[in-house]
């Protein structure tokens, strides 16, 4: 097939240091190229793949002190997208909700993935003023605060198989958090599980604009508290390998509907059980006692905290190569691509390019 894919510009593709839907796009849009398809690539122009790219902006917005809104440059990305629209079979969209009054006439090749939480208020009514679009969410959980919509399914995040290197020893003994700085990500259950268990909490994470002031009034001082905490600051993909990898656990503490977690398949993939809280997604991505432990309590997270070294580490990978890697994620949107109402083989796409009438094929 030929696939066009879009990714929202806050980061290249894929990003350099923080930046989960990004990401995704990039394991997907490779892995579509490694199983045999013509992929389009709409990212900033500082994106690396294998695909075509269409590079839109320079460099990733969050990179450039000069860019305020970010809106003008997306819409620059879709008039690409507009003009070229007719060479795809299927077209993916990963930005959310901004395409989807412009894509009418060729809705039927169209999917958009919702990468993030959708229990806002205003959500509701936007979504069913389009309801005709096929939408994927990345867990069950996330569909729950959405009106009747046309879902095409739910696709969990996969990674390469071969992406991060599993370890099987426990480890260095110390916990992991891994990913941004904000109220609902709760460093600080993180910060009081590690002090009471008596470990070593490092901390490798990014701190936004927004997240300043709960940085330096909240966590800050709790880092300075404790001298078994360490914060490490954003790491990129190299490091995250060792750093996962070498942790006793991963800390997810979270306090929020999280749609996905990537960092918790990350984490598997390093073969680092998960320490997660009941939200979200978490019931659907870890399985008790195999791939981790989900608690209700920071009670119960010290006390899994006190069973890691009787841990079957083999197990958390296994559990991630069974469910959670790029070739099975890619399989899955095929699929779903070749469902769509409008959804071309290639063989359309060649009478098109000779001139001939393009039929449509429809799968049921």
């Amino acid at each position: 097939m030929k696939i066009a894919q879009i990714a929202p510009l806050a980061e290249s593709v894929p990003p350099k240091f923080y930046g989960g839907t990004e990401r995704i796009v990039s394991y997907l849009t490779e892995e579509l190229v490694r199983q045999g398809h013509d992929v389009t690539l709409f990212a900033s122009g500082d994106s690396q793949t294998n695909a075509e790219l269409v590079p839109i902006t320079d460099m990733a917005l969050r990179l450039n002190p000069g860019v305020v809104d970010t809106i003008p440059y997306h819409m620059m990305m879709l008039e690409q997208v507009r003009r070229r629209a007719d060479e795809f079979d299927a077209l993916h969209f990963h930005i959310d909700l901004l395409h989807l009054p412009m894509v009418q006439d060729f809705i039927g090749r169209t999917v958009t993935t919702l990468h993030g939480r959708l229990d806002l208020p205003d959500l509701p009514p936007f979504y069913r003023a389009f309801p005709e679009h096929s939408l994927v969410s990345i867990s069950d959980h996330q569909r729950l605060p959405m009106p009747p919509v046309n879902w095409g399914g739910t696709i969990y995040h996969g990674l390469p198989a071969d992406l991060l290197t599993p370890r099987l020893d426990t480890g260095d003994g110390y916990l992991a958090f891994l990913g941004r700085i904000s109220p609902e990500k709760r460093p600080d259950r993180a910060i009081r599980i590690a002090a009471r268990s008596g470990r070593t909490l490092r901390i490798a994470a990014k701190i936004d604009a927004v997240d300043r002031g709960y940085w330096e009034s909240e966590i800050a001082p709790l880092v300075d508290r404790y001298p078994n905490v360490e914060y490490i600051g954003e790491i990129n993909e190299q490091q995250k390998a060792h750093f996962l990898g070498q942790a006793s656990a991963l800390l997810f503490p979270i306090d929020w509907p999280e749609p996905f977690g990537l960092v918790m398949i990350e984490a598997m993939a390093c073969a680092t059980p998960v320490i997660a809280f009941r939200c979200g997604s978490v019931p659907e991505v870890i399985e008790h006692g195999v791939s981790g432990f989900i608690v209700d309590s920071e009670d119960d997270a010290v006390a899994a905290v006190a069973s890691l070294s009787h841990f079957d580490r083999s197990g958390v990978r296994a559990a991630f190569d069974a469910r959670f890697t790029a070739q099975r994620m890619a399989s899955d949107y095929v699929e779903l691509y070749r469902g769509l109402p409008g959804a071309r083989t290639d063989a359309a796409r060649l009478r098109r390019l000779r001139g001939e009438e393009a039929e449509l094929q429809i799968v049921a």
